[in-house]
């Protein structure tokens, strides 16, 4: 694997930001509720980080180290404000579920940890790569937990859209993992999947 894959996979698989690195839970546990939550604040996420890093990377030369982390903020902060704004104007049922999680992507440690350790310190085309990489790792993530809870804990997929199924009936669904209980029993258990992968890929790689 070549250093540009590697750059683009370890988000993924290697270094992914909830699985591997626990950043950036609180918006995994509090909208994954749904499949349509999941995936809205994935791409969002996704977009503000590539943009994010990208401009980062294009001034890094040019921003003082003194104020490098006020001009971090403002610079999410415009792309943050974008996705917000479009989120409100296009899909206003999205923008309403997200809720204090969408103008929380500001501080997400995921995008405040890859601008300071990435993209102030690499070139333009491997920051769009991390920065892709990271957010479909956080993505594949976010629809993993929210697939589970909303399947089993309201009996449906795709509700908030026009093309929500009812799939189990109401007495056999999981009230609990509704809740923000719920939430880290998921995540707890997708962690435990990922934790045993890793492990057997160690083993096997041993023998």
């Amino acid at each position: 694997m070549n250093n540009k894959s590697y750059t683009f996979v370890k988000g993924i698989l290697i270094e992914n930001p909830l699985l591997i690195l626990n950043i950036g839970l609180c918006s995994a546990l509090g909208i994954t509720t749904s499949v349509f939550n999941g995936l809205g604040m994935g791409f969002g996420m996704t977009f503000v980080l590539v943009m994010s890093e990208l401009v980062i990377s294009l001034f890094r030369n040019h921003i003082p180290t003194s104020i490098r982390l006020p001009v971090f903020i403002i610079i999410i902060a415009a792309f943050t404000t974008i996705v917000q704004m479009i989120l409100q104007a296009y899909v206003p049922s999205l923008y309403d579920a997200l809720g204090v999680f969408l103008p929380l992507i500001v501080v997400n440690c995921i995008i405040m940890g890859r601008v300071e350790a990435f993209a102030s310190k690499n070139s333009p085309l491997d920051s769009i790569l991390d920065g892709f990489g990271m957010g479909l790792g956080y993505t594949l993530v976010l629809v993993a937990i929210s697939l589970i809870r909303e399947l089993f804990g309201s009996g449906t997929l795709l509700s908030g859209t026009a093309l929500k199924i009812e799939i189990i009936p109401e007495s056999y669904r999981i009230g609990i993992l509704n809740s923000a209980p719920g939430g880290f029993l998921v995540f707890g258990i997708v962690a435990a999947i990922n934790q045993a992968i890793q492990n057997a890929r160690k083993t096997g790689g041993a023998k």
